[in-house]
């Protein structure tokens, strides 16, 4: 692709991005950043998720992933299913019960200081290191396709990419970003959508039967793996996508942030509902998407990229026509910021709330200077951590982000656990030491489980591990 052209479709976009942020930034109080004022639409918030749960990692990874494990990604997202359904009847009712900001802050009624700092800690490390993966794939193939042909350097386009986040998200906070990940999350299903049109016709499929019929006989299309040792058995997937989704959505400030933006826990439950049936259909895409990619490159001769990751981005922009790249650039761009805008937020309300205590032990005055100067630090907080993943990673950034998840997650979910299914208190500051061994002795079992459990491989259940080892370390050390 003609790198002028790319350069002025990423302009445009973020124009409107700009355009956007300045319609919601006027007539802001200071907890507009934090709530959005309570007054999102619950459609709005439902359909805006979409690109924030699917981001980069969805667009790009997923794919190509196909050529890997098949559809056995699908198994996960049917977990998913059940792990939404436990977020809208469980956690959403507690969470507005309590008028909550930071989700966190209920683990501080629940055990005390000790367990609201550590829930609060493995959330900003683990949303520091998944979003800051997330945006380095995507990056990634904006280096390939515009930076290196200007020659500069990643670290630059990395530093404009994080820059821009800040600027249109530093004032209107989360209610600038339920409106932009509205548009985000257009723009990524726009690409998909033309992109399956577009090999479909080069393949001859005309019609909706037809590319059904195409997917369906595919031997990549296989979506059950009953393979008990394999890390992509059926119900190793579906039980780990239930409780990812639990750790990842509903344990997650920064998407729980934007359900709390809702009027009533009534909307937040509808946003829920509609959310999780058009996320299932969105992932189907995302794999139908991935047989038609393998099948073009097969048909044309086309050698298939060593990494998965890169099959959909060299096809783009190096084989499709210029209408299809130009849409692949907005659909790539959208999906970098749906995730990385609002992480950025969720991270600064959670160390306002959860550690400076923004409301408590500062006068109105100074909190919005001090909440720009916390926006800043995690900007260049993910600038670094991107950098890191540039020299580190090296496998699918799908597998890599549940990877992640599992070791940071897992105490979350043993904390959240035990206090929603017990009666028991704990004593409050063992709590952080049982979450640095927990993670520690799933990685143990994880790396040896081959050897002592009869050729068992762990997958992403490594997470529900993770968290079983907290709960019974909180058994452990509960008061008598």
């Amino acid at each position: 692709m003609d790198s002028n052209l790319v350069l002025v479709v990423i302009t445009s976009y973020f124009a409107l991005l700009f355009l956007i942020s300045w319609f919601t930034s006027r007539n802001i109080s200071k907890d507009t950043f934090f709530t959005g004022d309570r007054q999102s639409p619950w459609f709005l918030v439902a359909f805006g998720m979409i690109g924030a749960s699917l981001s980069g990692v969805t667009f790009i990874s997923v794919p190509g992933e196909v050529g890997n494990s098949n559809f056995n990604y699908f198994q996960v997202v049917m977990g998913y299913t059940l792990g939404y359904f436990v977020i809208a009847k469980v956690l959403l009712p507690l969470y507005y019960r309590l008028n909550l900001v930071s989700i966190y802050a209920y683990l501080e009624n629940r055990f005390g200081f000790w367990s609201y700092k550590t829930g609060a800690f493995f959330f900003i490390l683990s949303r520091t290191l998944g979003s800051s993966i997330r945006v380095f794939l995507v990056a990634g193939v904006l280096q390939l396709i515009l930076f290196d042909q200007w020659g500069i350097p990643f670290w630059v386009s990395v530093l404009i990419t994080v820059s821009l986040i800040w600027l249109y998200t530093h004032r209107g906070g989360i209610k600038t970003v339920v409106w932009t990940d509205t548009l985000q999350t257009f723009f990524m299903l726009a690409a998909v959508l033309v992109s399956i049109y577009l090999i479909g016709r080069d393949l001859g499929i005309l019609t909706i039967s037809e590319y059904i019929n195409t997917v369906a006989s595919d031997s990549r299309s296989e979506i059950f793996n009953w393979n008990w040792q394999s890390g992509q058995n059926f119900f190793k997937q579906f039980i780990s996508g239930a409780f990812i989704t639990i750790v990842m959505t509903g344990l997650d400030q920064d998407m729980m942030q934007k359900n709390l933006t809702c009027k009533n826990i009534g909307d937040a439950q509808k946003n829920m509902f509609w959310f999780t049936i058009i996320l299932v259909f969105v992932n189907l895409l995302f794999l139908s998407l991935g047989v038609l990619l393998y099948l073009y490159a097969e048909t044309h001769g086309i050698a298939i990229p060593t990494r998965s990751d890169d099959l959909y981005p060299l096809l783009a922009t190096t084989e499709f026509t210029a209408f299809a790249g130009i849409v692949f650039v907005l659909g790539i761009t959208a999906a970098a910021y749906s995730s990385a805008d609002s992480t950025l937020t969720a991270l600064t309300t959670s160390y306002c709330y959860d550690f400076l205590e923004i409301e408590k032990k500062y006068p109105k005055n100074e909190q919005v200077k001090l909440r720009k100067k916390v926006h800043l630090v995690f900007t260049a907080v993910m600038f670094f951590v991107i950098l890191m993943f540039r020299w580190i990673n090296d496998q699918s950034v799908i597998n890599a982000v549940f990877v992640i998840a599992g070791y940071t997650y897992g105490p979350l979910l043993g904390l959240y656990a035990f206090g929603l299914f017990t009666k028991f208190q704990v004593k409050d500051k063992l709590v952080p030491y049982l979450a640095i061994v927990a993670p520690i002795i799933t990685f143990l079992i994880s790396q040896n489980s081959e050897k002592i459990l009869w050729g068992y491989k762990f997958g992403f259940e490594a997470l529900i591990l993770n968290g079983l080892l907290m709960y019974l370390g909180l058994f452990l050390i509960r008061k008598k």
